[in-house]
């Protein structure tokens, strides 16, 4: 199979990499990128533990054809770290609140709420949970990453 150029923004830089056409853009993240907090769940769109945003928006990696991100703009979770190493906001409020229990949805629930709160400062509940709903989790319940999400927005009661 003939190899395709690729070019666009990761996590504020460009990259450009060879990559053949079929290959999925969790894939490239993972295992030619080295970013492994992209996870594969169900590989089928499903879970959301393979969640970037790409321009701003939640797409599962998984499903999207690496070739889709020509000329784009990609960030993972491993983006949402300041250059000083510090973390994002709703990367701490996920630590401070116990939002996380084993992480492996974590960073598909960070990236979603981070697309929500670019759109809606000071979302409620209903606004949360429905920002989430394409992520699931076994583990926690929920109400502590909505309690996350909230303190990261401002609004926690």
């Amino acid at each position: 199979m003939n190899s395709l150029d690729l070019a666009f923004q990761l996590n504020g830089r460009a990259v450009k990499v060879s990559i053949a056409p079929d290959t999925l853009l969790v894939d490239l993240l993972r295992h030619v990128l080295g970013l492994k907090g992209t996870k594969i769940g169900c590989r089928e769109g499903e879970c959301g533990a393979c969640t970037v945003l790409l321009d701003g928006q939640p797409v599962n990696s998984c499903i999207l054809p690496a070739l889709k991100v020509q000329g784009r703009s990609v960030v993972t979770i491993e983006g949402l770290t300041r250059a000083d190493g510090s973390l994002d906001s709703l990367q701490q409020a996920f630590i401070e609140t116990g939002a996380v229990q084993c992480g492996f949805c974590t960073p598909g629930m960070i990236l979603n709420a981070k697309a929500l709160l670019a759109e809606n400062p000071k979302p409620d509940e209903a606004e949360i949970r429905r920002a989430l709903s394409g992520v699931l989790c076994r583990c926690t319940g929920y109400q502590k990453i909505v309690q996350a999400v909230r303190e990261a927005a401002g609004a926690a009661e």
